[in-house]
């Protein structure tokens, strides 16, 4: 009698296994390991009137994301108790029950979310970061939600449809499912986002071109700029894609003369790291190995209502996800933390401006508003980079560690 449970317990042991082995090399960086950051206070950076100003505005966006949160946990869990009354209402089948449920979920979600999404407009507005009008946020946030219905109804398809002659053990060939749909995803993320044109500036492509070389890539990515100046004055980059559809997309709000040539040089050289040290198939990576057990857990949490094959456990499934995701936030900004170290690490490597990248920290945090030390718990839940003043340290750290060469 003792034998299934052995067997079973060495299964687990192996996959616990292979789970830490897969984590230890996604977690590989080129940071040297104990690095120690320098002290550094933000009230010897900032003036008296930069830090009131962004703590004020970071104040009202961290209680505004934390009740969101909390509001969404809460309907859900109505919905998961009731959202099955639903059923009567429908004569779509088994799959097609699931999916119209699962909508009614989402859509459900965007109502939520709708004020708070407002709140925080208005806040922006208040603050000049935002110049978007109120009519157009909804527009453009409702004509977003089409690809959340899509990406939600063929989930619902993969998840009920494996469900039905696999049972409770759907989450094994689903889990594969949805780490190729979010591979898929990253690739085409570059070609979804709107308002993009070349960059045209020789001498920053001349860098990028440079600096790729210098991180062993043997030519920059393309190099794009989007057009966001007339919604927004917030700084941003990012580097998207995979294989061919990778590229670097740099916010007109960086080229608008308020960044130095220098501190632009930063961060391309820190988008180039992302690229350089394959954060993106790293991320891919990290989503698999939480895709898996994330899908055992709806399985196993869903069992009493007859599993996913049964569209009565779409609800509950929805609110199990919302539970994990909001779980997994701290874990997942670490994750995201320790891949911009190392991009930083990378700008700082190629450009060897630590001068340029505390300048580009410190305005980040003087346009965006960023609170450049936020309290504990708002780092924990809300950041998915490094404070302005854990960044402006590892210059310094990197200053001291280079002149120790």
């Amino acid at each position: 009698m003792a034998a299934p449970r052995v067997g079973s317990g060495l299964i687990l042991l192996v996959l616990a296994a292979a789970w830490s082995a897969a984590a230890f090399l996604l977690w590989r960086s080129r940071v040297p390991s104990g690095l120690s950051l320098p002290a550094v206070d933000a009230d010897a950076l900032f003036s008296p009137t930069e830090l009131e100003r962004a703590r004020d505005y970071e104040r009202f966006v961290r209680w505004n994301f934390l009740l969101s949160q909390l509001a969404v946990l809460a309907v859900f869990a109505v919905y998961a108790r009731y959202g099955h009354r639903f059923m009567r209402e429908s004569a779509a089948g088994r799959i097609g029950t699931g999916m119209l449920l699962a909508m009614l979920g989402l859509a459900i979600l965007w109502l939520v979310q709708l004020p708070f999404g407002l709140a925080e407009l208005w806040w922006q507005r208040r603050h000049d970061v935002s110049f978007s009008s109120y009519g157009e946020w909804i527009v453009e946030n409702w004509l977003g939600l089409g690809g959340e219905f899509l990406f939600i109804c063929l989930a619902i398809l993969i998840v009920m449809g494996l469900a039905g002659p696999l049972g409770n053990l759907w989450w094994i060939p689903g889990g594969a499912v949805f780490v190729a749909l979010a591979t898929l995803f990253a690739f085409l993320l570059p070609y979804l986002i709107p308002s993009q044109r070349q960059l045209r500036d020789p001498i920053l492509l001349g860098d990028a071109q440079r600096f790729a070389r210098e991180q062993g890539l043997e030519e920059a990515p393309p190099v794009r700029v989007q057009v966001v100046r007339s919604y927004t004055t917030a700084p941003n980059a990012e580097a998207a894609g995979l294989g061919p559809s990778k590229r670097i997309i740099l916010w007109d709000t960086l080229l608008d003369g308020r960044f130095g040539d220098d501190e632009i040089r930063v961060v391309l050289a820190h988008e180039l790291g992302h690229i350089s040290r394959n954060h993106i198939w790293k991320s891919v990576g990290w989503y698999a190995l939480f895709a898996f057990p994330g899908a055992f857990v709806v399985a196993w949490a869903t069992r009493r209502r007859g599993g996913m094959r049964e569209a009565e456990a779409v609800p509950l499934s929805l609110l199990v996800l919302v539970t994990l995701s909001f779980l997994a936030l701290p874990l997942q900004n670490v994750i995201t933390r320790h891949l911009e170290a190392e991009a930083d690490w990378m700008a700082l490597e190629t450009t060897e401006d630590p001068d340029a990248a505390r300048a580009l920290f410190h305005r980040f945090s003087t346009t965006a508003l960023s609170d450049p030390s936020p309290p504990t718990w708002s780092y924990v839940l809300m950041e998915t980079h490094p404070t302005i003043v854990q960044r402006i340290a590892f210059a310094e750290a990197w200053e001291r560690e280079r002149g120790g060469r």
